[in-house]
């Protein structure tokens, strides 16, 4: 086992698939001399040469496009975006092409691409650059939605999304680069679609994903010492979802919170209470409750964001409210 930083982890899961494979290339603004914005291509370019490993102009459309027509033509790119936001300027190539190429050609061509960066908040970076986009992604059919919390999920999921023959949307943190772990020396996977129990327990559900997933375990520290048992699953995968896990976690414990960097409306904690109360609905013992963002844009005030973005109180709060505790 060795202490890697997210950040690196990140760095080791594209160096070891494009080692393994020469038809594999990264993209993206600064991602070469510069080391990436945020470091997790450094030394990249030294080792694969500016061929593979290339400095993108200012241009998602641009570079996104020609990455899919290459990814057509037996290429499997990976598209860093400096932040998901970005990716918006793209979203035309993502959606209707990456996404729709494979049905649109009778299954005769592949889009095996990554499109990764940071998503959601991150400090005060203003409304434009602290939103979440999973479930925006998730919605589009053909598309696969990954969101690690930690770098040992994030290496074996990004090493799965490499290899994957359909486009993935892979979705880190710029609050999480320098989260540290450790994680095995040997190469290993983890496959796409498989949530993850954090925390076992057996008197509520607490479901999230991504960096909020901090909150969600704090919150479970902090109710254990008042003798309450939650059980935390992180997705990890957003496209396709772990129902199972859930649904079966819900039918133990009896209650479920979902705890989610987005907006409220149309959610990805939407889509999941519908299905819960589809298929485990006799099994609820309390109503489901969904901890959000506000629905409003991301304020850039320090004092304001804090009331803005889910904090562990929150959870807390919500979880003695399904148990009905005070």
């Amino acid at each position: 086992m060795k202490e890697v930083q997210f950040r690196q982890a990140i760095c080791e899961a594209m160096s070891e698939e494009m080692r393994r494979d020469p038809s594999i290339y990264l993209i993206g603004e600064e991602v070469a001399n510069y080391n990436g914005a945020y470091k997790a291509s450094k030394g990249m370019v030294d080792e694969f040469g500016a061929k593979r490993v290339i400095d993108s102009p200012i241009a998602e459309s641009g570079f996104t496009g020609i990455s899919v027509g290459a990814a057509m033509n037996g290429c499997r790119p990976i598209v860093e975006f400096m932040t998901f936001n970005f990716s918006l300027v793209a979203i035309d190539q993502i959606i209707n092409n990456a996404a729709k190429i494979y049905q649109m050609t009778g299954g005769q061509w592949n889009v095996p691409i990554v499109f990764r960066g940071p998503t959601a908040s991150a400090g005060q970076l203003g409304a434009t650059h602290s939103q979440a986009f999973e479930s925006w992604f998730a919605n589009c059919p053909g598309l696969k939605v990954i969101v690690p919390s930690n770098p040992y999920d994030a290496k074996g999921l990004l090493k799965s999304a490499i290899r994957d023959n359909d486009p993935v949307i892979f979705m880190e943190s710029e609050q999480m680069y320098g989260d540290k772990m450790e994680i095995p020396d040997d190469e290993y996977l983890i496959p796409i679609g498989v949530a993850d129990i954090k925390k076992p327990g057996s008197d509520v559900t607490i479901v999230s994903f991504g960096k909020i997933m901090k909150v969600a375990l704090q919150a479970a520290s902090e109710l254990e010492k008042e003798g309450i048992n939650a059980e935390v699953i992180d997705l990890r995968t957003v496209r396709p979802l772990d129902y199972d896990t859930v649904i079966n976690s819900v039918k133990k414990t009896n209650r479920l919170v979902l705890l989610i960097e987005e907006w409220p409306f149309a959610s990805v904690a939407s889509e999941i209470a519908y299905m819960v109360q589809q298929k485990a609905f006799d099994y609820l013992d309390a109503p489901i409750k969904r901890i959000t963002t506000a629905d409003t844009s991301a304020p850039y005030s320090s004092s304001l964001f804090s009331k803005w973005y889910p904090n562990v109180n929150q959870v807390i709060t919500a979880v003695k409210n399904t148990l009905y505790k005070k």
